[in-house]
């Protein structure tokens, strides 16, 4: 159904932010595919789109959840929702975006197109401060220039539909400039995904003002009728629980295999429940579904392979406790370490935990003392949330997050802002042999600062390559590249492609000079035949013998090989 708005409105209320969370979510996910198609680095990865939506989802359940009129007090419902649900840097980035929205419009119960545009500009700030090393041609660049645009029509009188669609207009200006800013996406052909993803998610917001995008899944639909003066809606607090009664099982598990079929899937399970979200790869499939009988789907998804993580909620009795959830949470947790701090289980100073990519990544790393592993990686990245609970169940006073990709670490310090019973340090790993270097430079009797120092130091005594695929065609650097190539990486750059997987491993080595080194660690994944395995192995031996190599199955999914030199 189509939402009418015939009024021009002079402010939004909470319920119309509700209404333009969902809109945006909605529309990024019709849309995510595409901006995941703009993506520039061709190997198997957690994509910007897909990453996004998953953000702006995460942020439109919260905001539904919330029943005030008040414009703060939604918005600071959809932050905290986009804080816990982020997923990889463009997550992240949307997030505190959302965030310094959020910070904008505190206190407000309505917001005029002024305060609405000083509130996109509060989310720019936000943005750039989080960020570490801002690169212009990205989302940033384009928020900004949105922003502006912003600022520029609400002062000079323009309603707030008109501020946003013509900072829309600026923004896709300026999305259109990044190639100009970003070689890589001129020699791609492309503009910035983060860039398009965010106007995308502004084109739902405008949508609801329009009433041109379809809205589905909302709690109000916006009725003219109900639209007063200063443009609030009904609420109607009624509709979560009636939705909740309907499918009142949030169920969310991992499937592994080979030849998992996503399309297939999402096509089985469309008719099944709601809130469907089925994203992954022929290895890994992640499904989120909202359903009646959490069994059905369970014995479903099983014909397809291995279950993992499986997590079923009761979404009824999370909502008759939502008013108190957050007090609630935190009491809990606070109340669980004090217990666990007794004499037959000791609080200690430190805890690990660290993100992995395999089964048996996680085993070394359990070995090596990590108390929490998460399961993630290249086009799984774990949210804010999934490292956040994973921090809450060490009992420890301190925690070390080891993210071991680049792609997590910006997550990962958002659990800063999101567990505060406990202290938590971020450790700037970004692959595998990092984390494990980082470790292997802990030491539990140490202080905390001399720790950090140690595993930050730890991490870059250790170079990182990798062996995966390509899943699509590009041109990166001199390197044109096929569809279904083998690629090496090293350091997270593409050094060589081929057709041979252990021909590529080869160069990819040599590429790391491993022979001036004293040990070359090899993680080999779960569809590397281990007859590939032992000629690799016997290569080594071959060119250097003196050099130590030490093999282990990660079975990690999408990467071949995975390689440390040291």
């Amino acid at each position: 159904m189509r939402p009418a708005a015939t009024k021009i409105l002079s402010v939004l209320d909470g319920q119309l932010w509700k209404q333009m969370m969902v809109s945006g979510a909605k529309a990024l996910e019709l849309k995510k595919h595409d901006v995941d198609a703009l993506n520039v680095f061709p190997v198997p990865d957690g994509d910007t789109g897909t990453n996004m939506f998953l953000t702006i989802q995460s942020a439109a359940k919260d905001a539904e959840k919330n029943n005030s009129q008040s414009i703060g007090e939604v918005a600071s419902a959809a932050s905290m929702g986009s804080l816990m649900g982020a997923r990889g840097n463009s997550g992240v980035i949307l997030s505190q975006l959302l965030r310094g929205i959020a910070k904008g419009l505190e206190g407000l119960n309505t917001a005029n197109a002024l305060q609405i545009a000083q509130a996109l500009q509060a989310g720019v700030d936000t943005a750039y401060k989080a960020v570490m090393k801002p690169v212009e041609g990205t989302i940033l660049t384009v928020s900004k220039e949105t922003a502006r645009a912003a600022l520029t029509i609400a002062k000079n009188g323009g309603t707030i539909l008109e501020t946003l669609q013509e900072a829309q207009k600026q923004g896709f200006k300026s999305l259109a400039k990044t190639p100009e800013m970003l070689p890589v996406l001129k020699q791609a052909g492309v503009v910035d995904a983060g860039g398009q993803g965010f106007l995308v998610i502004l084109g739902g917001w405008i949508g609801v003002l329009t009433g041109e995008t379809l809205i589905l899944d909302t709690p109000n639909e916006i009725d003219s009728s109900k639209i007063s003066d200063a443009g609030a809606t009904e609420a109607k607090p009624e509709f979560l629980q009636i939705e909740n009664l309907d499918y009142p099982y949030c169920t969310e598990f991992l499937v592994k295999g080979t030849d998992l079929r996503v399309e297939q899937i999402k096509h089985d399970l469309s008719d099944r429940g709601d809130c469907l979200l089925v994203v992954g790869t022929p290895e890994v499939v992640k499904i989120h579904v909202h359903v009646k009988n959490p069994g059905k789907i369970l014995d479903y998804a099983i014909q397809w392979g291995t279950l993992h993580q499986v997590q079923i909620h009761n979404m009824l009795e999370q909502n008759e406790n939502m008013a108190h959830a957050m007090k609630e949470n935190t009491e809990n947790v606070e109340e669980s370490i004090k217990e666990t701090n007794d004499e037959d289980h000791p609080l200690k100073e430190f805890g690990v935990v660290a993100v992995a990519m395999g089964e048996g990544i996680a085993e070394v790393f359990m070995s090596l003392g990590v108390d929490e592993v998460v399961f993630g990686g290249q086009t799984m990245n774990p949210s804010t949330e999934d490292l956040s609970e994973a921090v809450r169940k060490v009992p420890a006073k301190q925690v070390f997050i080891l993210p071991n990709n680049g792609n997590i670490i910006m997550a990962a310090r958002q659990v800063k802002d999101v567990v505060q019973e406990q202290q938590v340090h971020v450790i700037s790993s970004k692959s595998i042999p990092q984390g494990i270097s980082a470790l292997l430079s802990f030491n539990g009797e140490g202080d905390a600062e001399t720790n950090l120092k140690n595993m930050e130091r730890g991490l870059k005594s250790v170079r990182s390559g990798e062996v995966t695929y390509a899943v699509r065609d590009s041109q990166y650097g001199e390197l044109t590249i096929s569809d279904g190539d083998i690629l090496g990486l090293v350091e997270d750059v593409i050094v060589t492609t081929g057709k041979s997987i252990n021909e590529v491993a080869k160069a990819t080595l040599d590429k790391m000079e491993w022979k001036t080194h004293d040990l070359v660690t090899i993680f080999y994944g779960e569809e590397t035949k281990l007859e590939d395995v032992e000629r690799l192995q016997d290569w080594l031996r071959e060119e250097n013998s003196n050099i130590e190599v030490e093999i282990h199955p990660g079975r990690q999914p999408l990467y071949y090989y995975i390689f440390g030199v040291e």
